[in-house]
């Protein structure tokens, strides 16, 4: 899936989630708020898609805790009105059931993401 998005391609990886899968995105994103559902995800997705000729989110670390994923990443974007450059990191993490993508979350910081997922840094 990551493979697809550095590419751009955010269709990737849809049929792993799970019909009721949790997305929920922590403290210090505009967007705070926990979506429910493939179809709220995929409104996220678009709404945060359009502001951008050009967006990637490339893995850049993934550490395996049982269920858990927690994944760095890098996010890249070409702004459509501004045509300026943004770089972001922060960090994914994903719990799977029976290989469904059940819950999906974003954190800032690297702790955090950790602690969420049990592990100890």
């Amino acid at each position: 899936m990551y493979e697809r998005w550095a590419e751009g391609d955010f269709r990737a990886g849809v049929e792993l989630f799970d019909p009721e899968i949790v997305f929920v995105i922590g403290s210090g994103f505009p967007d705070t708020g926990t979506y429910l559902g493939r179809a709220q995800v995929a409104e996220y997705m678009k709404g945060l898609l359009e502001p951008w000729t050009e967006f990637t989110i490339e893995a850049e670390e993934v550490i395996e805790a049982g269920e858990m994923y927690v994944v760095g990443v890098c996010q890249r974007g070409v702004g459509s009105a501004s045509g300026l450059a943004t770089e972001i990191r922060y960090f994914h993490v994903w719990t799977l059931r029976d290989r469904a993508v059940t819950r999906w979350e974003n954190f800032r910081e690297r702790a955090d993401a950790l602690a969420a997922a049990g592990i100890r840094d």
